[in-house]
């Protein structure tokens, strides 16, 4: 053994030989396991571990988890496959861009519907679990819209339920309506989204919307993880509220039982990626 080891060992060891009689065996034994030595490239003793982190899947993507779920994709990050313009059945020639995974409405006069045109899915859901994460930019306005039939055949966006897609802080939207039911979140019209401070991010960040429809017609939104309102379709409560609302002109509004997915255009930049859907 060389002197510098030798050295090195003595220096770890003498503490404890003259605390021997203070110390317990069994710390003496976890002082003894747990010290590393190294000597010319050699671990002697116990080596150092890495921390654990999980791993944040790549947007766009579905876990091995998610797979066994029954999770799909609805934008693959690259094409429009699946998706169509409202008006009809080839995707927008203008108002929409694919790029770097990312699908993105463009800025125009921030009008409805009136640049490239809202978008829906080819299929339609009855229930399902539908996850999507978008990122807003400044005074942005735009809507993920649920249960389109497309039968109203309205001269702006087609009718349907809507969680809200907006910058509360600058457009003015937020301040119409009744109780912030125009806010971020909301069941746009209907019913304000209670958003507590933890699920709420800055213009330009990317988040996480969630919309669950259950098989008996219970209703969740979701905002970064939190849940920020629920309601049952055809309940007498949900009847109430679209009787005060502007939905009001349209018969049994939001009770279809199946219907297309939608994202709205609305005349500025909100980007789109992750998207995907289980069916309940």
């Amino acid at each position: 053994m060389t002197y510098c080891l030798r050295a090195l060992i003595t220096a770890l060891l003498f503490p404890l030989v003259m605390l021997k009689p203070l110390l317990p065996v069994r710390r003496v034994t976890r002082y003894l396991l747990g010290a590393t030595l190294l000597f010319g490239g050699l671990f002697i003793g116990a080596r150092p571990t890495r921390a654990l982190t999980a791993a944040v899947p790549a947007p766009n993507t579905l876990t091995a988890a998610e797979r066994r779920q029954g999770w799909r994709l609805l934008f693959n990050g690259q094409t429009a496959t699946g998706w169509r313009s409202a008006k009809g059945p080839a995707f927008p020639t203008h108002g929409w861009q694919i790029a770097q995974g990312e699908l993105t409405t463009l800025a125009a006069d921030g009008k409805e519907s009136a640049n490239g045109g809202d978008i829906i899915t080819q299929a339609q859901y009855r229930a399902f679990d539908f996850s999507f994460e978008f990122q807003l930019t400044p005074g942005a306005n735009s809507g993920i819209i649920y249960f389109v039939t497309l039968a109203e055949q309205t001269s702006g966006s087609p009718i349907g339920l809507e969680y809200q897609l907006l910058d509360d802080a600058r457009h003015p939207d937020a301040k119409l309506g009744t109780n912030g039911d125009r806010t971020l979140a909301s069941l746009y019209d209907l019913i304000p989204a209670v958003k507590p401070a933890a699920c709420q991010r800055p213009i330009g960040a990317w988040n996480v919307g969630r919309i669950v429809v259950y098989p008996t017609n219970h209703v969740e939104h979701y905002l970064n993880g939190v849940k920020v309102l629920e309601y049952d379709r055809g309940s007498p409560a949900f009847t109430a509220l679209v009787a005060g609302s502007k939905y009001h002109v349209w018969p049994h509004f939001g009770e279809a039982p199946a219907g297309h997915l939608l994202l709205q255009d609305h005349g500025n930049q909100v980007s789109f990626r992750s998207l995907k859907i289980k069916e309940l």
